[in-house]
């Protein structure tokens, strides 16, 4: 039986290995599907989980509940020898193996695009994660929760400040989304006021969203400033050590919340640790049939597809151009790629993939978003709605269709989920505290200055961890004050 290795489970591995399982005939072929996460994250969503409007588990949809015949390895492909047929796979406990195919599918996606600015990898967090969407707003929850707390000064002003960077679409859309946040928040903390929020979005180019014409771009522009957003156009970071955020331009300020969304980079397992073609950028070369390689010299047994592809754009005008990297492509790739191997596989004809964009949208918080369609342009209210039914007809499988309606219903009665979970990063430190007398219980100063054991609530005396002792009658007076004892 033919083995089909699928590399990465994103929208186009999961849609190509769901596809796969749907029309491959009994005993014709075996799909294995390796991804570190074990689910399929839907993208578009994590602004809306970043600003407590959608629950994050609802943007994972789980790859063992919905590819049923597909062989699941949880891990990370570190390389691929295809000349041998063979990927190199490190699973969740570390050990590595190598998984033999006969048929390679690689759709591992892309990362977050960095640059060598100094401060970054400690000050910045991306938003390609759902984990990642969870940080982003919890930090602006603490942050409100630290500035209730402080009087007016450098420090405050630092946690009631947010700086994304990267105008896309991601990098607008979480910048809408955390204002709308922030303004709803308002009326939770009535220690904060408006007027003390900052929000910074910084783009290196003179325009935001370069997916839309002029028009509706500037307009976002004059939007987002309305509602308080500060835009810096054709700005670049220049630095961000301990949050403190230098641009190009000039400017510079504290920053409590650094997002960066600035553009993909190819996965870098693909640019770097294959012997599959690769371009400049490091994405895999492919035809229009999404088989690897040119239209001369293609590589068998080898397909691509996703934001780890250069897969040429036949409905563009211009030569040479690429297909973008969105939903709208790695979906219908993912489908035509399984159809394509299936066809090969049974000495059939293959299809060149084309596809004409549906339009662009894009959420700038409750209530607010920008539609275009050729030279349809819709603004508000309606654009916002047509985001939602969009997104709810196309994130995949009717359960999680169903999650999110009830969701958004939910929210417009109740408002968003404002419950902060920072704790969720570290969840044996409370237990590991409990062990530690002088974390549980701070100790108290005498009148003299000196440090004195602070009570303690148990009946022995001792602390709990301190184990099992024999303990005086109740009433039996104390002859010396308690004192805490560490556990050995």
């Amino acid at each position: 039986m033919r083995q089909i290795l699928v590399v990465g489970g994103g929208y186009a591995g999961f849609y190509a290995a769901w596809r796969l399982e749907k029309r491959l005939r009994r005993g014709e072929a075996e799909v294995t599907l390796v991804d570190p996460r074990g689910f399929m994250t839907y993208q578009p969503f994590l602004p809306e989980v970043a600003a407590g409007s959608v629950e994050a588990r609802h943007v994972a949809v789980s790859l063992r509940a919905h590819l049923r015949r597909t062989r699941l390895v949880t891990g990370h492909v570190t390389a691929v020898d295809h000349a041998h047929r063979t990927a190199t796979v490190r699973t969740v406990d570390g050990r590595e193996r190598d998984l033999g195919y006969d048929v390679l599918v690689v759709t591992a996606g892309a990362v977050t695009r960095t640059f060598p600015v100094p401060g970054l990898s400690d000050a910045g967090i991306g938003l390609k994660h759902v984990e990642e969407a969870v940080a982003v707003r919890d930090r602006v929850l603490t942050g409100f929760d630290a500035a209730a707390n402080l009087p007016p000064g450098a420090e405050r002003a630092q946690h009631l400040t947010v700086t994304v960077v990267g105008g896309g679409f991601t990098g607008v859309e979480v910048f809408g989304e955390l204002l709308a946040l922030s303004r709803d928040l308002l009326r939770r903390y009535p220690e904060v006021v408006a007027d003390e929020l900052r929000f910074h979005l910084v783009e290196a180019r003179d325009r935001i969203l370069p997916e839309v014409t002029d028009g509706p771009g500037r307009w976002v522009v004059r939007h987002l400033t309305r509602r308080g957003g500060l835009v810096h156009l054709g700005a670049q970071v220049l630095s961000a050590t301990d949050g403190h955020v230098v641009l190009s331009t000039g400017e510079e300020w504290d920053t409590g919340l650094l997002v960066w969304t600035a553009g993909n980079a190819s996965h870098p397992v693909v640019a770097n640790h294959t012997d599959l073609p690769v371009d400049g950028r490091g994405l895999v070369v492919v035809r229009s049939d999404l088989r690897v390689g040119t239209e001369d010299a293609p590589v068998p047994d080898a397909w691509a597809a996703g934001d780890n592809a250069a897969v040429p754009d036949l409905a563009s005008d211009v030569p040479g151009a690429l297909t973008v990297p969105n939903a709208q492509h790695a979906v219908r790739q993912g489908r035509l790629l399984a159809d394509n191997v299936l066809a090969d596989l049974r000495g059939g004809r293959v299809r060149r993939y084309r596809h004409a964009s549906l339009g662009v949208v894009a959420t700038l918080g409750r209530h607010h978003g920008v539609f275009q369609y050729r030279r349809l342009v819709l603004t508000g209210w309606l654009a916002w709605a047509v985001h939602r039914a969009y997104h709810v007809l196309a994130v995949p499988t009717w359960e999680r269709k169903v999650r999110v309606a009830l969701l958004w219903a939910s929210a417009a009665v109740f408002g968003r989920d404002v419950v902060s979970l920072p704790g969720v990063g570290r969840p044996r430190a409370a237990f590991v505290a409990g062990g530690d007398p002088d974390v549980l219980v701070p100790r108290r100063l005498a009148a003299d200055g000196r440090q004195r054991p602070a009570l303690v609530t148990s009946s022995s005396g001792r602390h709990p961890s301190a184990g099992p002792t024999t303990t005086a009658p109740p009433t039996a007076p104390p002859t010396a004050p308690p004192t805490h004892r560490r556990s050995a």
